[in-house]
């Protein structure tokens, strides 16, 4: 097989990798009924005028299934992080005992699953478009090379195969994610 063709391939299949992955990341960040700390990933605290990760600003803890302990490791951080959480979407009310930020999450109501359960999709939704126009980008590069002589006709179509295996498998992938969040939303 040509060269191009494989890194073509190699390419298109590092970037559906990389789809998937932010997939999870984004699923992780929507809360469930229970706590965890990836709840946390997408928050962003003013430290020192900085935007910065809460997750490089503080450990978390989950002593309970809806209880989530907060330790600053600079008790300076400590305002910014209670303002990034109340303002965040996460519907929590921080309280703090000047070491600690101690967080309660509310049971999550059916109107609030529903939301979240549409929120997925629509990462999940993101996610499948994002490998489909990798998979379109791959196949240009491939349905070119066939056309300026590079490879033979054949060579073209076991490589549109092998594309389309790939695609599907992250879609799959993708859709076996979604539907892990779904489940773990619905379940109480």
């Amino acid at each position: 097989m040509d060269g191009s063709i494989d890194e073509s391939l190699f390419e298109a299949e590092e970037k559906m990798e990389k789809a998937v992955e932010v997939a999870k990341e984004d699923f992780a960040a929507i809360r469930t009924g229970r706590a965890s700390a990836a709840m946390f990933n997408k928050l962003t605290v003013d430290y020192y005028g900085a935007p910065t990760p809460l997750q490089q600003l503080a450990s978390f803890q989950t002593p309970e299934a809806r209880t989530v302990l907060i330790q600053p490791f600079d008790k300076g951080a400590m305002a910014g992080i209670e303002k990034a959480l109340r303002e965040s979407d996460l519907g929590v009310n921080p309280s703090n005992d000047g070491n600690l930020i101690r967080i309660v999450l509310p049971a999550l109501t059916e109107e609030r699953r529903k939301d979240y359960i549409k929120i997925a999709r629509q990462k999940g939704e993101d996610a499948k478009v994002s490998i489909r126009n990798v998979r379109r980008k791959a196949k240009e590069d491939i349905d070119k090379a066939v056309k300026d002589g590079d490879v033979g006709e054949d060579e073209g179509s076991r490589a549109e195969k092998e594309l389309e295996a790939v695609t599907k498998r992250h879609v799959d992938a993708v859709d076996d994610l979604l539907k892990g969040k779904e489940a773990e939303l619905l379940s109480v």
